[in-house]
């Protein structure tokens, strides 16, 4: 499971280092394999290739009325390995989707992980917290 949330920054050829902790993982699992996507939420998807799989096969699964989601989930979807040093090169067409530009954080959300613009993420989550805890939350925590 993947969790904590780390600052990354994209060098100059749009690649991210893995965090240590997580790139033992995503090795053992899938021997590097990745799959980077779009999210609706104005993110990148990440995700070690067997959850990948999981995740390709439920979205192809949804019926003809989310065609525009399968488009986005899947139409957008680009394989990728990380190389020797741990890097996962992001395309130019997924930077552009996800405003990426160089200051990221690489969000471990349990199976996958989410990859945000730094200051949208901070913007974002200050918008969760404002908005104030949903009892479903408050529910669990409290």
């Amino acid at each position: 499971m993947f969790i904590g949330i780390s600052a990354l920054t994209l060098d100059g050829k749009g690649r991210m280092t893995v965090p240590a902790r997580h790139r033992d993982v995503l090795m053992a699992q899938a021997q590097g394999r990745l799959t980077l996507t779009k999210s609706p939420e104005g993110c990148l998807l990440l995700f070690a290739e067997p959850e990948w799989l999981e995740f390709r096969t439920r979205i192809a699964a949804l019926p003809m009325s989310a065609q525009g989601w399968k488009r986005i989930f899947l139409g957008h979807a680009a394989e990728t390995e990380m190389d020797a040093t741990g890097r996962v090169l992001i395309s130019p067409e997924l930077r552009l989707a996800g405003g990426l530009e160089r200051d990221i954080d690489l969000i471990g959300m349990g199976s996958h992980f989410e990859i945000w613009d730094r200051a949208t993420h901070q913007a974002r989550e200050a918008q969760v917290i404002e908005a104030g805890m949903p009892d479903a939350v408050r529910d669990i925590v409290v």
